[in-house]
Formats: structure tokens, C-alpha cells, sequence
């Protein structure tokens, strides 16, 4: 009776640990980025990613693959392992660090950088949790400052030319230029995964409405919102069109209207939208603060006026 027991918990774990879960896990780790637990949702935006840079791609689905290793060998919860919870914030360093580091051993970088991220997440998620604060992306963005800033020290690490540092004494703002609304839409859904090209950013878009109807309709609100709040604050035309203030605007939007809207408030829907034009000045603001150390904003607006809303929800519940 006992070796039939073992037996069958034996198998147990085999299909647990099988292969096609894994694959699952690190699929969902991808579409987590957008909040969404949909293994075609992460197929669709690993072929969005790779539709642009195939070698992107490749590190997208090793990092999603790694992250989700590092949470099952650590023995995490395999709720939160099979939901991609532990992994998304790999993939998006993972992304960042094959885009702007440069050198033979970038890849190498990169990968390592996904690894030490699902380390990094599960220390910020014992520590916030206890705060009732979620962590968002706030690990991938530590984790590519550090190693960024780690690249002036570390000869292995080299940095690419697209990133330097600037004195502001010599910044000029330069507003003129055509804006095609539609282009910096499918542009800013893309910047989310570091992608600026229309057919990328329509399979993105195309993901997130099979997986959510309502998720898409707000995707696309909050990156027309962050356009047009840009382009009444004169912002840059040329960050417009590339959908660098649209990017932060998507997942605040879904963050605060849908995915933490969890007493389904009437007004979230206008605090979303309030809180994606926020992402704005917040773009601005934090790109300006780390121009002198040649560091990307990523999505550090999002963080910030996420946190904003949901901390002010606490107090103001119908916000």
C-alpha cells in the first residue's frame, strides 16, 4: 500500500513539474507585464516582440523561463509561480538589458539580471506585502538602474551609445513635428515591451483585447489620454510619436481601473484616466531627474502614480 502511494505521489510531481506546466508558467510570466493571466496573451506578445527583433524575442522567453525556474527552486507559493506573478518582472529585464547594453557578454548580462530580478521580486514582495503595497514593476526597474549605473565600474558591462549622460544646463526642449495619433498608439502599447514599430504594437493590441475585451477599450483610452495631455502641455512631439509618454499611461490605467478596482468603484474609471494623465508630468519629471546619470525613465511614472491613487484609496475609497 505504501510503494503505491509513493507511486502516485511520484506522478503527482512529474505532472506538476511536467515541461507543458512550465512552458505555461513562463508564457503567463510574459503576459503578466499587462496583467493578464492568458497563456495565448504571452504567446502573442512573445511574437510581437520577436516579429521585431528575434533575438529579443529569444531573451524575452529565457528570461520568462528563468524567472519561473528561480521561483519553483526556491520552493514559492506555485499559485503565484503558475500565474506568472514571479516572472514578469524578469522578462522586462531581461528585455531592458539586451536593449541597451552592448558587447558579446550583453546576453549573459541579461540573463543573470533575470535571475537576480525574481530574487529581487520576492524580497520586495515579503516587504511591501506587509505594507499592502504591490510591488508593479518596481524590481526590474532597481535591478537596470543598478546594473546600468554598474556598466561605468565593470568593464564586462558595457553600455550603448543610445544611453550617456546629460548636463541639464545644455537641455533643450524641442516641440515641433508632425504627430500621427494612431502610430504613437500602436508605439506606446510597443514601448512597454521596448518595440516601436506599428505591426509589433498591433499584435499587442490584439492580445490584450482576445484576453479582455474591457482591458483592451482601456489600454487604448489611457494611451490617447497621455497623448493628448502631452500634446496640451507641449510636450516633445518626437516622445509622442514614439509612445514614450503612452507606455506608463497603459498600465496605469488597467492597474487603477481594472486589475486593483476590486470593489469595482463607479468613479475608477475617471481615476484611471486621471491617473494616466499623471504618468505625464511624471514621465517628464523622472527622465529630467535621471538625465545626468544617463538613466531610462521606464516605468518607474507608472509606479509612482499608481501607488498614488491606490495609497489615496485607502483614505478616499471612492477615488
Amino acid at each position: 500500500m505504501g510503494r503505491k502511494i509513493r507511486a502516485n505521489q511520484t506522478k503527482h510531481m512529474i505532472k506538476e513539474g511536467s515541461f507543458t506546466t512550465f512552458l505555461k508558467a513562463s508564457l503567463k510570466g510574459i503576459s503578466q507585464i499587462i496583467y493578464i493571466e492568458n497563456t495565448i496573451t504571452g504567446l502573442l506578445i512573445l511574437l510581437a516582440i520577436s516579429v521585431s527583433s528575434f533575438s529579443l524575442g529569444i531573451i524575452a522567453l529565457l528570461s520568462a523561463m528563468i524567472g519561473t525556474l528561480v521561483a519553483k527552486v526556491g520552493g514559492a507559493d506555485q499559485a503565484l509561480v503558475n500565474k506568472g506573478l514571479l516572472s514578469y518582472n524578469s522578462v522586462l529585464s531581461g528585455l531592458v538589458l539586451q536593449t541597451f547594453l552592448t558587447g558579446p557578454t550583453a546576453w549573459i548580462v541579461a540573463l543573470v539580471g533575470a535571475a537576480v530580478t525574481a530574487i529581487l521580486t520576492a524580497t520586495l514582495m515579503y516587504f511591501l506585502g506587509n505594507f499592502d503595497i504591490p510591488i508593479l514593476t518596481l524590481p526590474f526597474i532597481l535591478l537596470t538602474w543598478f546594473t546600468l549605473l554598474a556598466s561605468y565600474k565593470l568593464e564586462s558591462i558595457k553600455l550603448s551609445d543610445s544611453l550617456s549622460p546629460q548636463s541639464l544646463a545644455n537641455w533643450e526642449l524641442h516641440i515641433e513635428g508632425k504627430i500621427n495619433l494612431l502610430q504613437a498608439t500602436f508605439n506606446g502599447i510597443g514601448q512597454i515591451f521596448f518595440l516601436t514599430e506599428a505591426l509589433p504594437g498591433l499584435l499587442l493590441f490584439i492580445a490584450v483585447f482576445l484576453a479582455s475585451r474591457k482591458m483592451g477599450i482601456y489600454a487604448v483610452i489611457g494611451n490617447v489620454a497621455a497623448c493628448v495631455t502631452a500634446l496640451a502641455l507641449a510636450g516633445e512631439h518626437r516622445l509622442v510619436m514614439l509612445g514614450l509618454y503612452g507606455y506608463n499611461a497603459i498600465l496605469t490605467i488597467l492597474a487603477v481601473s481594472v486589475v486593483y478596482n476590486t470593489k469595482e468603484n463607479r468613479f475608477a474609471p475617471i481615476t484611471g484616466v486621471v491617473a494616466a494623465c499623471i504618468t505625464v508630468p511624471l514621465m517628464a519629471s523622472v527622465s529630467i531627474w535621471l538625465l545626468p546619470l544617463g538613466l531610462p525613465a521606464l516605468t518607474m511614472p507608472f509606479v509612482l502614480s499608481t501607488w498614488l491613487i491606490l495609497g489615496a484609496r485607502k483614505v478616499l475609497p471612492n477615488l
